[in-house]
């Protein structure tokens, strides 16, 4: 099997373990040991490996990685890779994952799941008992060698459109009649369904491709490591000196298009602290900021006008009180990639949103 390691050279997986365990051994003291035994096989269990990689300390104590070298890996393999590795080591070895390029996403898949891992942009991370060995590296967080023909990200406004709707119903559901009622174009819900399949998010019917399941939170967790509330849409920071229960009351009577997300509106459903910070959409933030009668402020403000980076925020929002605010799966992703307690109010609703998924998520065919 061979790899691609930069566009004029190929990298074979000889090569690939042998760096590997180069990397490993330039990362731990002089003493330590660090040996390379490709193409081991099970006895017991006729099982074939990549390679085994014994580390050794200035004791004696030996540990073992069980590796497994693939072109590529998605989180969708990883449960029976592991499964592999340690049976094919009897279960005395730490699954060690190895490809060209680990996104974020699987990298964290494996080492939830207690598995080692590393790639050759230098994603490294080895984590042993016995001798006690932890290692941890970034390289690339973006593949230098992507499959031209596959999606890889859920950045940018067609992403982020099939990602809302796939929340926001309820499966199963074919990929056109998910396109007529959320209006976004089908061969974009396709292609985001693929990636998410490969990420064991999205269940299809293999023989119609109809979507059976989609795992939201993780969904929406997965959105988050490609959109940023702050970096993704363009704000402004300005004072309400009245306060936030003032922004509310002037909103009520706004003619322009709007929606309330971050604290402001996880206070509605979730338990969290007093906010002090409201974030509004808004299509343009010159004429809602004068409207609103709000005073520029670089420093203690306590409102963030965003215009939005696709109109999709100001889709199936909410209206509470006379007050609109977004659809809460956007208020998920933006509490999740907020400033502050965000992070942590948006776990807390992402439990509520589990606990209540009827009272937000539809039907298509309610629509």
């Amino acid at each position: 099997m061979l790899f691609h390691v930069n566009r004029n050279s190929l990298l074979s997986e000889t090569d690939l373990l042998r760096q590997t365990a180069e990397a490993i051994r330039e990362r731990l003291p002089q003493a330590w040991t660090v040996q390379l035994q490709a193409n081991q096989e099970s006895v017991r269990q006729r099982q074939r490996i990549d390679a085994l990689i014994q580390i050794r300390d200035p004791a004696g104590k030996e540990g073992w990685l069980a590796v497994e070298a693939k072109r590529r890996i998605y989180p969708r393999d990883i449960p029976s890779l592991l499964a592999a590795a340690r049976m094919a080591a009897n279960n005395r070895a730490t699954p060690f994952l190895v490809a060209p390029f680990l996104g974020r996403w699987t990298r964290e898949k494996i080492a939830d799941q207690g598995a080692s891992y590393a790639d050759a942009t230098g994603n490294l991370r080895i984590s042993l008992t016995a001798p006690a060995v932890f290692i941890e590296t970034t390289g690339a967080e973006r593949n230098p060698w992507p499959d031209q023909q596959s999606l890889v990200s859920l950045k940018g406004r067609a992403a982020s459109r099939a990602v809302r709707a796939l929340s926001d119903f309820r499966p199963p559901f074919g990929i056109r009649e998910l396109a007529m009622v959320s209006k976004t174009p089908a061969p974009t819900l396709s292609r985001v369904a693929t990636l998410l399949e490969r990420e064991s998010i999205v269940v299809r019917d293999n023989a119609r491709g109809k979507v059976l399941s989609v795992d939201w939170q993780e969904l929406i967790r997965r959105w988050s490591k490609d959109y940023s509330v702050m970096e993704s849409n363009r704000v402004t920071t300005f004072l309400e000196p009245r306060g936030l229960q003032a922004i509310l009351r002037k909103l009520k009577g706004s003619s322009k298009p709007y929606a309330v997300t971050g604290s402001l509106a996880a206070k509605r459903v979730a338990s969290i602290v007093e906010p002090r910070l409201a974030v509004i959409y808004v299509s343009d933030i010159g004429s809602s900021s004068i409207e609103l009668g709000l005073r520029p402020a670089e420093t203690g403000a306590n409102i963030i006008l965003a215009e939005p980076f696709d109109s999709v925020v100001l889709d199936r929002t909410i209206k509470a009180n006379g007050v609109r605010y977004v659809a809460y799966s956007q208020l998920a992703v933006d509490l999740l990639t907020g400033p502050g307690r965000n992070p942590a109010e948006g776990e807390e609703l992402l439990a509520w949103m589990a606990r209540n998924e009827t009272k937000w998520r539809q039907p298509v065919n309610t629509f």
